[in-house]
């Protein structure tokens, strides 16, 4: 990958650049941040022209029905399958594990982990060239967070787990409840307490707003358990190797450099800090009920703002970047509001 130069008028704002700073960072803490994205997306037989032509409607799915984890689908389209693995080998950006997720035509691809900034290139990668062999074989693959009320949305989950400088896992402790280290704690903590201040970086666009809501798998706070997967941080536990933590929130949408810095950034801000999260959550996440000041931004423009707000966020991020991003993702909503969609004309048209 190429940068922009350090220092110059765009590196500030430069997404990959951000995460290098990130990176840094941890490098200072004697830390060294591992990663790894996994994506859900829908798969439709359609091509470029015939969305356009179909107004984005009655799309044909690539399978019908709800076959999650299906045997069937996967060797009835085995070719395709070996397609995409292929192409992921040979660009170096492997896949772990490659199976239909609940929904018709959804798959969920889960990537190998590497060191942060490998993972972050290594998501981009793939959610570009996903779509290149798609449209190959006249097929559209979209990562929206959410493409119908029909279904739950598309997730793009982020595994971070962290090493000191001789290779050890900082976050496993075999003494500690849970094998839990004061330092994986505290990074879950600073997570948690900075999730909803730095929402728009993980949740960048005004479709990702209609999956975080009740009733459809996704979270709508900031909560945490021990593999729980109600969660919107979920710690994984394991032994000094795989011991990690699974960052939920996030969709398919991601731009996977900025989402990861938000997702790193605000742990190590908490390990800085020894920021204690919230008792872990037992049961369903969903039916709890934490504080107001972990609850989540309802839509994108509100997240701007408290993401242009937070002094935490520019003391990790920096002011420029910032700046720059909150301006954006005010303009995205903004765009929005100038739209007259459906469902206002069904709603409004005749009755008002």
């Amino acid at each position: 990958m190429v940068d922009f130069k350090k220092g110059g008028k765009h590196s500030d704002v430069c997404p990959r650049t951000l995460l290098k700073r990130v990176v840094e960072q941890g490098n200072e803490m004697g830390i060294t941040l591992f990663g790894a994205a996994e994506f859900e997306f829908f798969l439709f037989n359609e091509t470029p022209k015939s969305i356009r032509d179909k107004n984005y409607k009655n799309l044909e799915n690539f399978i019908p029905g709800m076959f999650g984890y299906s045997l069937i689908r996967n060797s009835v389209h085995a070719d395709f399958y070996k397609e995409l693995l292929e192409l992921c080998e040979t660009m170096d950006m492997p896949i772990e594990g490659l199976h239909t997720e609940t929904g018709p035509g959804v798959i969920e691809a889960a990537l190998y982990y590497g060191d942060i900034l490998t993972a972050a290139d290594n998501a981009v990668l793939f959610k570009t060239f996903t779509k290149v062999l798609c449209e190959q074989k006249s097929l559209m693959a979209t990562f929206m967070a959410k493409w119908s009320n029909k279904y739950p949305g598309q997730s793009g989950h982020l595994h971070i787990s962290a090493q000191d400088k001789n290779g050890k896992s900082i976050f496993y402790d075999k003494n500690k409840k849970d094998t839990i280290s004061d330092e994986m704690r505290w990074f879950i903590g600073g997570q948690q307490k900075l999730m909803p201040q730095i929402l728009a970086m993980i949740s960048p666009t005004c479709n990702s707003y209609t999956r975080l809501i009740p009733g459809f798998g996704a979270p709508t706070q900031a909560t945490w358990g021990v593999d729980n997967r109600t969660c919107a941080l979920r710690a994984i536990i394991g032994n000094a190797k795989s011991q990690r933590v699974e960052y939920r929130v996030s969709a398919a949408d991601i731009n996977p450099y900025i989402a990861l810095s938000a997702a790193a950034g605000s742990g190590l801000w908490g390990i800085r800090n020894k920021i204690e999260p919230t008792e872990p959550i037992v049961g369903n996440a969903y039916e709890k009920k934490l504080p107001s000041e972990f609850g989540f931004p309802k839509n994108l423009g509100v997240a701007a703002d408290r993401l242009k707000n937070s002094k935490e966020a520019r003391e990790i991020f920096g002011e420029i970047f910032i700046d720059h991003y909150s301006m954006t993702r005010q303009w995205e909503e903004n765009e929005q509001l100038k739209a007259i969609t459906d469902w206002q004309l069904i709603r409004y048209f005749e009755i008002i």
